[in-house]
């Protein structure tokens, strides 16, 4: 009997177009003969529609004027296990879930609120617990918890929006330059892809890199600029979890920003890594133990800097990464052996396993 299993994608947040992209690229690769793929999408303004058309609907964007969609919401209720569909004069429909991946990314998606939600509901979900999404979306928060375990990363700070302003501000710009030197990465503390981030060479770009991540957080972290390669590790499980072998990016621009992720496709992936095997083994293991002391399970990929060669630096923690074709999580597990449909096999059943407490 086939499994049901609800692809959500979209979102309202500055990550909806690739939402939609890696949604399509799910539905597409989930096995017909074992699941019912139901896929529904998540309006920028946050309405959500059970949606029955064309997966190339959702890479278009025109999915949401499909004359299929219907109003749908993912109950809370654990008697209904999962959604409630308008029918027919308004009528609601329920529609019994077995599993529900969530395409989607950034604010209002991977930072534990949709996680909460798919916890009310009872329904399996693929992906880290509410808690883990909170905190790894949560630089600020990551960071200070990496920290606390010795796990090395670059040297850091953060400041509420807030406080800069009169003193405040120049205390901030003092404290920078006390503890982290020039360039800088300045970023909002909780959005995904590199959005609102700017590399910062001087005080005097300071105030419009504040502003521009202003625009997307209350909560700013500033970060040493790191010279270095740039990998990424993806990880797999939940109390055993695993780590596939190391890729690295040729960044297409100044860093690794949203477009260089996902339009324009101008930066390099190199798998595996250009690094020495002990390394590279240094960066699996730190991977794995971060990933189990955040509480994560199902699935994360681990950013990583590995300065001189030889010294690797946990940059952050993505626990729904991309899937759209240049994404490098289903690339790694592809070079290992495990193609899309059956890696998201593995992630239903790593869903399935875990063990939910009410």
């Amino acid at each position: 009997m086939k499994k049901t299993v609800a692809v959500l994608f979209g979102g309202s947040s500055s990550e909806y177009e690739v939402s939609c992209v890696s949604g399509a690229t799910i539905a597409e690769s989930l096995s017909k003969e074992k699941y019912d793929v139901k896929t529904v999408g998540i309006t920028k303004e946050g309405a959500w529609f059970l949606y029955e058309g064309p997966t190339e609907g959702m890479r278009s964007g025109e999915w949401v004027r499909h004359p299929s969609c219907r109003r749908a919401v993912l109950a809370p209720d654990t008697s209904v296990h999962g959604l409630l569909v308008e029918g027919p004069a308004g009528r609601l429909e329920t529609m019994r879930l077995d599993c529900v991946i969530p395409a989607v990314h950034g604010k209002n998606a991977e930072d534990g609120t949709l996680q909460g939600l798919l916890h009310l509901s009872g329904v399996p979900y693929v992906g880290s617990p509410t808690l883990a999404s909170a905190c790894c979306m949560d630089k600020a928060v990551t960071h200070t918890l990496l920290a606390s375990w010795q796990i090395p990363q670059a040297h850091f700070l953060w400041f509420y929006v807030e406080n800069y302003r009169g003193a405040g501000r120049e205390k901030i710009q003092r404290k920078i330059d006390a503890r982290l030197g020039w360039p800088i990465f300045l970023k909002p503390a909780n959005a995904g892809s590199s959005v609102g981030i700017s590399k910062v060479k001087s005080v005097d770009e300071l105030d419009d890199a504040v502003a521009l991540a202003a625009q997307n957080d209350a909560k700013i972290v500033v970060e040493e600029a790191i010279v270095g390669q740039e990998v990424e590790c993806a990880v797999m499980g939940n109390e055993h979890p695993q780590a596939s072998m190391v890729g690295e990016i040729a960044a297409g621009a100044e860093f690794y920003d949203y477009d260089d992720k996902y339009k324009n496709g101008k930066s390099e992936l190199y798998i595996p890594a250009h690094l020495e095997e002990s390394v590279a083994e240094e960066l699996r293991h730190t991977a794995c133990r971060a990933y189990r002391l955040l509480g994560c399970t199902g699935l994360c990929r681990v950013d990583f800097f590995v300065r001189n060669g030889k010294e690797v630096l946990l940059n952050e923690l993505n626990t729904l990464p991309g899937f759209t074709a240049i994404s490098m999580y289903p690339k790694l597990w592809e070079a290992a052996g495990k193609p899309l449909p059956v890696l998201l096999d593995d992630l239903i059943a790593l869903a399935e396993q875990r063990v939910y407490y009410r």
